[in-house]
């Protein structure tokens, strides 16, 4: 080979050594990072057992906090009723889509920050809470203690009644509403950090300075506070038993507070369920109705099998895996078997049987039922109870007392099913048995018979009663007071909402918890995918350095 060959062949191989140089440099992260690229994260797979109240902020709020992280996610769902909200649902009077009415959750207020934020994002129309009552009297609210009026509030300016309440109860409204004020204030702190998310509710509760309050009952709380008796009774406790079904010395003080705070009460025109409706859409929930979960199987690392089954005559049970379960509801109303077995299942706690019962009439609440002989007497359109002077029913939780019912409220009215009837008026009756015949013949002034002791409002006739609708709810718990609470994680990637419902039942609280459990669940899948990445980076320094050497070799 000649020099000219020689120098040729030469040059080719250094370019050749450089280009396959450059190309091994280019190449093996290119490599890595075709490989990275081509890795599909999988998404968590979340089971939410309860569409209501806590189930749908659940899914909601887990929806925001993945999309945020970037942690892809499926949720599914499972509802064993027909329909979403839990106990927020609305029924048709007379059977028209036109006239719906809350046959559970009613209102919430203003301080209830899930509730009104998710409904100013749904874009839903809400409304005062009484903005359909009839007012065709000044007397808006009554408390009827089964014997008198002992307190009425007229629809007129606000100084008003705040005036007529001073010169009857003297300081006693005032102190209640700083009370409350000082109270729902701290409840607020559960709502932000460094408070949540919590792991402990008993411990978030501290925290706040709540469990003094948790810890006695109304009754003590207020005269602790200089409250005095006949105000407590007449006022405060005819709010406890509308809201909850329990006198002052059965339920616990925060609960007792939580009943005063009703500055803006206002509900969704068409139904409160909206507002969980639109929570589950934006979730991108699989929202799967009349499907019962029986049991969980788990297992620490995961993934757990549900097994369920929907509720039809010939149910065939199913089986899907999850990462992480959800059970939003009361422990005792889930009937899931759990293997294996948490260390600490939550306690089961009395809840109260109530009676609702929804109808239509022609006729107005009659004013001589209630001791009212004026001929132009008007019944109060919201009629709540207490207990006459003198009666002391302890810690009974058949507190019901001489009235024999919770509340008696006039809704609205409606076209009569004959137009030539005009208008129909439509109430709503709290009670804690099924009221009879004779019972609501007398409170429409109707004459009564001896069988109607034994009979239902199914028995009176159509131009008596137009339309009837009557539940029975298990819709909160006897609250008694205590100072610790079920925690909402029941055994790894189990969680449970319903350790709430003996802190504060409502829905705003229920939502409160299922935000939490979002919360607590996405900071783990944070603390995971952070981790993950780490390591993902230590594994590319390691191999970037391995690459070099491999070069230089």
């Amino acid at each position: 080979m000649d020099s000219s060959s020689r120098y040729r062949f030469f040059r080719f191989s250094l370019y050749a050594h450089v280009l396959c140089y450059v190309i091994t440099l280019c190449l093996i992260p290119l490599g890595h990072a075709a490989s990275a690229s081509s890795e599909v994260t999988p998404a968590k797979r979340v089971a939410v057992i309860g569409a209501g109240a806590a189930g749908s902020t659940t899914a909601y709020s887990l929806r925001k906090y993945a999309d945020a992280l970037q942690i892809p996610v499926n949720i599914t769902v499972f509802e064993r009723s027909s329909y979403v909200g839990g106990r927020s649902t609305t029924v048709n009077v007379l059977d028209n889509p036109a006239n719906p009415v809350e046959l559970g959750a009613s209102i919430f207020v203003d301080i209830n920050q899930h509730l009104v934020n998710a409904s100013k994002e749904l874009g839903l129309h809400v409304t005062s809470a009484n903005y359909l009552r009839p007012r065709e009297t000044e007397d808006t609210i009554g408390v009827w203690d089964g014997e008198q009026f002992a307190f009425v509030m007229k629809d007129s300016s606000s100084w008003w009644n705040i005036a007529k309440l001073i010169w009857k109860y003297g300081l006693a409204p005032i102190r209640t509403y700083r009370l409350m004020k000082f109270t729902v204030n701290k409840f607020l702190d559960l709502y932000d950090e460094p408070i949540f998310p919590f792991e402990s509710l008993t411990l978030a509760t501290e925290a706040a300075g709540l469990l003094n309050t948790t810890a006695v009952s109304g009754a003590f709380f207020l005269q602790k506070n200089s409250i005095s008796s006949e105000f407590s009774r007449e006022v405060i406790q005819a709010s406890t038993r509308v809201n909850y079904g329990q006198n002052l010395p059965l339920i616990h003080g925060l609960e007792t507070m939580v009943c005063m705070a009703t500055d803006g009460a206002m509900s969704v025109e068409g139904g409160n369920w909206l507002i969980f409706d639109g929570m589950l859409n934006l979730s991108h929930a699989d929202v799967r109705l009349n499907h019962t979960v029986t049991s969980i199987d788990w297992a620490p690392n995961g993934p757990s099998t549900l097994t369920f089954q929907t509720n039809t005559n010939n149910p065939s049970p199913e089986q899907l895996d999850f990462d992480e379960v959800v059970i939003a509801g009361p422990w005792q109303f889930a009937d899931i078997t759990i293997t294996p077995p948490p260390k600490k299942t939550p306690d089961e706690i009395p809840f109260v049987k109530l009676h609702v019962t929804l109808f239509s009439s022609p006729h107005r609440i009659s004013p001589k039922y209630f001791g009212l002989t004026d001929p132009d007497a008007h019944t109060p359109e919201t009629i709540l109870t207490t207990l006459p002077p003198g009666t002391d029913l302890g810690k009974s939780e058949a507190g019901v007392g001489p009235a024999g019912f919770w509340s008696i409220s006039t809704l609205r009215t409606v076209p009569a099913p004959d137009p030539a009837e005009g208008k129909h008026y439509v109430y709503k009756i709290f009670s804690p048995e099924r009221p009879t015949a004779k019972f609501m013949k007398s409170i429409l002034g109707l004459e009564t018979s001896a069988s109607d002791s034994t009979t239902s409002i199914g028995d009176l006739p159509k131009r008596d009663v137009s339309w009837f609708h009557e539940k029975i709810w298990r819709p909160y718990p006897f609250v008694y007071p205590r100072v610790t609470f079920e925690d909402p994680l029941l055994a790894p990637h189990i969680w449970y909402t319903g350790g709430i419902e003996s802190f504060i039942s409502t829905m705003e609280t229920s939502a409160l918890m299922g935000r939490n459990v979002a919360a607590l669940m996405s900071r783990e899948w944070q603390a995971q995918k952070e981790n993950e990445n780490e390591e993902k980076a230590r594994e590319g320094s390691s191999s970037s350095a391995d690459d070099e050497m491999r070069v230089e070799l």
